[in-house]
């Protein structure tokens, strides 16, 4: 099951995450939140993180 957010204004967010390579040759793991399921959705908040609700309600990963 997926970790999924619900917003103070009752919208459930699913957290998602998936891996770039950059011009340099490094990879980056991009995270971000959608509405709906899709690939790459995690089971966790990933180590390090919390989720945090944006003023407009949208949520943020945000490191500790």
């Amino acid at each position: 099951m997926a970790f999924s957010f619900k917003n103070s204004r009752g919208k459930t967010y699913i957290l998602h995450s998936t891996t770039r390579e950059l011009k340099s040759g490094k990879t980056q793991t991009l995270y971000f939140f959608a509405s709906t399921e899709k690939e790459g959705a995690l089971d966790a908040v990933p180590d390090g993180y919390q989720v945090v609700e944006s003023k407009n309600g949208l949520p943020v990963l945000k490191k500790k």
